[in-house]
């Protein structure tokens, strides 16, 4: 193989992936019947079409559009009756919306550990640390990859707690046969820039519970019920409503995330049979069942003992010299500046003691294995997946054969 560009050989790749978010002639129509032929706002057919629509794509008889993934989680913890000091689990790998919505809802996160081999919350761990403040189980689809909720609805169901999923990954990933978002008592999306699909922001909610969904209309809508005069609140809401124009931009998408769907699927398929033929790259596994991951990204796991030693970021460092944008993604939750703090300003954390908390699966998935490809990776043709495997062939053939150069780099 050729030097590494890591120490001045020419890269794999040189031109970008598929770029991300992008406009087609449909998301411009749509967008542009909108300006010209609707309330940009309230009132707006576009909103009304893009909530039946969505709610329709993910086996749901309801769908409330937000601004926010994050506030669609406020929301939605709000809607199933978390109160001012009420605990939430959650999973201590996943973005810090997920956490930092428990904490606007003056509740306290409660950290799960994960599983290794799949990276979404492990079942196994839930159930030690339900109490009886513990109001609402919040698990991740984390990449997109549906988590085992069938073990964990039955912890739910049996202590009479509240299932709500963040789907904010995995637009259109199914779980042992239905769409992800609903099959607790409902869950959430996002349609931030990066997402699947994708708005610039947005967010939304999806139930069959049609009290559940009456209840995020209100707190969505300023306080207000349906079917309410105007200037009638009943709860402490806020306008986390989301504009007509996200929302046209978002009815396209429902058309043509299946076909992208199936880019992905095909991609991630050719990518994992070829890691498995390199020692030290272990695919990632879906949980016990799941279906089909939406792939919202591509997650590998590096063994350092199997590269004699070498730091994963030493491997991030050449991938990405070789044109290929490796990296580690997210940190432990609870290792987080946010969750270190003044319980003057959280006072319903007190006695939570977040800096000493320790997930031994969670801290050796972010701190050691856990490798992500950005999203859009997964879009490619046939020319740049082979650039991808090019570079992982690579980059491990001369870890493996030449690793003097690695480690002095490192040191």
């Amino acid at each position: 193989m050729p030097d590494l560009a890591l120490f001045g050989g020419n890269p794999i790749r040189t031109k970008p992936f598929p770029s991300w978010p992008k406009l087609t002639d449909a998301i411009r129509e749509q967008l542009l019947y909108t300006l010209e032929n609707e309330q940009w706002g309230v009132e707006s057919n576009t909103i009304d079409k893009f909530n039946a629509s969505f709610a329709a794509f993910h086996d749901a008889k309801h769908c409330i559009s937000i601004h926010s993934g994050t506030s669609a989680l406020w929301v939605a913890l709000k809607a199933a009756g978390v109160k001012a000091g009420d605990e939430v689990i959650l999973p201590a790998y996943t973005f810090i919306a997920t956490a930092t919505a428990i904490l606007m809802a003056n509740a306290v996160p409660v950290f799960v550990d994960i599983d290794l081999k799949t990276g979404n919350m492990d079942p196994l761990d839930i159930e030690s640390k339900i109490t009886d403040k513990t109001k609402v189980i919040l698990p991740v689809h984390i990449a997109g990859s549906p988590v085992d909720l069938n073990s964990i609805l039955a912890i739910a169901e049996k202590q009479n707690i509240a299932l709500i999923e963040d789907a904010a990954q995995a637009h259109g990933a199914i779980y042992d046969g239905k769409k992800v978002g609903a099959i607790g008592l409902g869950g959430i999306f996002s349609f931030q820039s990066s997402k699947n699909m994708s708005s610039g922001e947005g967010g939304a909610i999806v139930s069959n519970n049609e009290e559940f969904a009456d209840a995020c209309f209100s707190y969505h809508n300023c306080g207000r019920v349906r079917n309410g005069k105007w200037y009638e609140h009943h709860r402490l809401g806020s306008n986390l409503r989301m504009s007509a124009l996200n929302a046209a931009m978002l009815i396209p998408q429902i058309e043509s995330l299946e076909s992208e769907m199936a880019i992905r699927d095909k991609n991630r398929k050719s990518l994992d049979s070829f890691l498995d033929g390199i020692q030290g790259l272990t695919p990632i596994e879906f949980s016990k069942g799941a279906t089909r991951s939406a792939n919202h990204i591509y997650l590998c796991r590096y063994s350092e003992d199997l590269f004699s030693g070498i730091p994963r970021e030493t491997f991030f460092k050449a991938m990405q010299a070789e044109g290929v944008y490796t990296y580690k993604g997210y940190n432990p939750l609870y290792r987080e500046p946010l969750f270190i703090t003044n319980h003057d300003e959280y006072p319903w954390l007190k006695g939570q003691d977040y800096k000493s908390l320790y997930l031994e699966n969670t801290e050796t998935f972010c701190e050691k294995e856990v490798v992500w490809l950005k999203q859009n990776h997964l879009l490619g043709d046939e020319e740049d997946i082979q650039d991808i495997k090019n570079a992982f062939e690579k980059v491990t053939k001369e870890m493996k054969t030449n690793q003097k150069p690695f480690l002095e780099f490192t040191l």
